[in-house]
């Protein structure tokens, strides 16, 4: 029972009392059990370094600048993000930037996700390989901004009137696609690299939320599509990836947001004139949401195919309320802390201008098993902000453990975050904590806390050892808790291994091993630092041996922290089995990050993670510039960063 605690927690915070109590964790290795899939371990833009750093299975190629890839030339236009300019992505050799992009995955050990353009138009250059851009200001008159670099190049907006440029011609800075021709490109990564079931490209995504086109790229594509549009265009290309590579894996609709789940592109861009009342395409189709009618339209096809023709059902997803910042002020701290709930809890209410249940995980369930039943679902872009904090890195950690628990099938972190940093640690915490492959468990089981948006628990088996893995992820902002994780329906060892990110004043954050905790009566009992991650590694008592815990005697300073014990030392090996020692040293950091930039190399990683643009987020971001909270998004070098003027609700 949690009455007498949480009494005791009201009386504490109401200034009646000052007690240390106890969090209790129940862990039952026997419920709620399935497997985890490895897949929503996955990130965007990473380099090579990272991918290994992180055993990252997936990594993605995607964003605005990918839906006008132009592969024959290799040049790219940064649509919204920045100033409608195509810029060549290398030298003139047709699909560089792709291949590059496999060629590093396939180094780091990664499957690759590749965006497949489907607008009516691609970036295009010259023979000297100049820049091209959509809206001169020589051409259509003064506007409100311009490329710093590049001044001709501006925003599309009038400085007389306010209003969008119309009428520009697509020729400026662009050539013609067709299926055709996106086909060559499928044709070349399958020539180049080999199919999917052979080493190749293995994902394709079906372009990038094409809902919001006609914001993100109303220099080509100023009308938004209908429903039946664009499922046409979808199954389409689909159709045609799969004549190419039958064995790859297609993912869509890789849709934005809220809106771009429940309405169509031209319902959203006619939404404002009726003050976000009507939405007559949404009407005209028996008021079904949009993305459920792609579904019900892309199962309709595969029948008529006699096969799957779109694998994954793959949507995005930021938080509306100025988490997507580098916002580390209390109430954007705790902010951050609640609203990882959208993704799965029907009792939480989003609280930004959604203002209602999200509970995105079930709710994709629920639209697949209605229209598309036996579909896998994924989250292609996410992203919790404040990557160089620790409520970053709580978010993070809590985003994957969720995403674990609930049954995705796939995730790639927008984008792949800077090495050391301690977002990057959080992710790195769940697969590669000792530095030498261990990870969180496979297969997940039930962990339960009272409140998630203080303490959140995840527990999962994992297989190459048969250990019990329990992730906590401490929220409170400056207070430190005790816990108590009790276990049930497993024999657990004598002796806990725990290893730890979190971070004290100005030193750097850092995984570290600390002091092996004894396991008491099926329960393990610590205290839990603010901010912090927390993982214990539980041997099953067959295998745990006779290892006597460690006592910490050492200190922590600039990110390391040793430990001494008489009686031996507990370390993890490659493979994750808990082996004992003579060493005298019992605790040792694997990783470390800036308190302050956030910027620090770990691990002999690069600082990485820019490419790609900043991926079009409509609502979100207009949004989020409503209240001035606008974070900037990754351009494909470190001086592009712009705010987004978005689609306003």
């Amino acid at each position: 029972m949690r009455i007498v605690p949480s009494l005791l927690r009201l009386l504490a915070l109401a200034g009646l009392g000052s007690w240390a109590l106890a969090e209790t964790v129940a862990v039952d290795a026997t419920a709620n059990v399935h497997g985890i899939d490895p897949r929503i371990y996955g990130v965007a833009f990473a380099s090579t370094s990272q991918l290994n750093t992180l055993r990252a299975p997936v990594d993605r190629y995607g964003g605005d600048t990918t839906s006008t890839y132009n592969w024959q030339l290799n040049v790219s236009n940064h649509a919204f993000d920045y100033y409608f300019e195509s810029i060549p992505d290398g030298p003139a050799v047709a699909g560089q930037v792709i291949d590059a992009f496999v060629n590093a995955n396939l180094t780091g050990s990664a499957a690759s996700v590749v965006t497949v353009p489907m607008m009516a138009f691609v970036a295009t250059t010259n023979a000297q390989r100049d820049y091209s851009w959509s809206f001169s200001q020589a051409k259509y008159g003064a506007q409100t901004d311009s490329d710093p670099y590049n001044p001709d190049a501006g925003n599309g907006i009038l400085s007389a009137t306010g209003a969008d440029v119309v009428g520009n011609s697509p020729s400026d800075a662009y050539v013609p696609s067709t299926v055709t021709m996106q086909q060559g490109l499928i044709q070349h990564l399958v020539a180049t690299h080999g199919d999917a079931a052979h080493g190749g490209v293995q994902y394709y995504g079906l372009d990038n939320e094409s809902s919001i086109w006609y914001s993100t790229h109303r220099d080509i594509n100023p009308v938004g599509q209908t429903m039946a549009q664009m499922s046409a265009t979808m199954i389409s290309y689909a159709t045609m990836i799969k004549s190419v590579d039958p064995t790859a894996t297609v993912l869509g609709p890789e849709e934005y947001g809220w809106d771009g789940y429940l309405y169509s592109g031209a319902d959203q861009q006619a939404a404002p004139a009726s003050n976000y009342q009507s939405y007559p395409d949404r009407a005209a189709h028996g008021n079904v949401d949009y993305v459920e009618y792609l579904l019900s339209q892309y199962a309709q096809a595969s029948t008529t195919a006699g096969h799957r023709l779109v694998d994954v059902f793959t949507l995005h997803w930021y938080p509306q309320g100025g988490e997507f910042s580098d916002a580390v002020d209390s109430t954007t701290e705790l902010l951050r802390n609640r609203s990882t709930r959208s993704l799965w809890d029907p009792g939480y209410t989003d609280q930004s201008w959604i203002n209602t249940q999200v509970e995105l995980i079930p709710r994709m369930k629920a639209w697949v098993a209605a229209n598309d039943p036996g579909l896998a679902i994924g989250l292609t872009e996410y992203n919790w902000g404040a990557e160089g904090a620790m409520n970053g890195a709580t978010a993070q950690a809590d985003v994957l453990g969720i995403l674990g628990r609930e049954g995705v099938n796939l995730a790639t972190r927008w984008t792949a975050p800077d090495s050391g940093t301690p977002v990057f640690l959080a992710m790195q915490l769940y697969r590669n904590y000792d530095a030498a492959g261990s990870a969180f468990g496979d297969s997940s089981v039930s962990a339960t806390t009272a409140n998630p948006d203080t303490l959140a628990s995840f527990a999962a088996l994992r297989g190459s050892d048969g250990a019990l893995t329990v992730m906590l992820v401490h929220k409170e902002l400056t207070a430190a808790d005790a816990v108590t994780v009790a276990i049930a329906d497993f024999a657990a060892g004598a002796h806990a291994q725990v290893w730890q990110l979190a971070q004290s004043g100005t030193a750097a954050a850092a995984i570290t091993q600390l002091s092996a905790v004894a396991v008491t009566s099926q329960a393990v009992s610590l205290t839990l630092p603010p901010q912090s991650i927390t993982l214990l590694v539980i041997p099953p008592a067959a295998t745990s041996g006779t290892t006597t815990a460690p006592t910490a005697t050492g200190t922590t300073g600039t990110g390391t922290t040793t430990a001494t014990t008489a009686t031996g030392t507990t370390t993890s090996t490659a493979t994750g089995t808990s082996t004992t020692s003579s060493s005298s040293s019992s605790s040792s950091t694997t990783a470390t990050a800036s308190a302050t930039s956030g910027t620090t190399t770990a691990l002999g990683g690069s600082s990485g993670g820019g490419g790609g643009g900043g991926c079009g987020l409509g609502g979100l971001l207009g949004a989020m510039a409503l209240s001035g909270l606008v974070g900037a998004r990754r351009g494909r070098w470190p001086w592009v960063r712009r705010a987004r003027r978005g689609v306003v609700r």
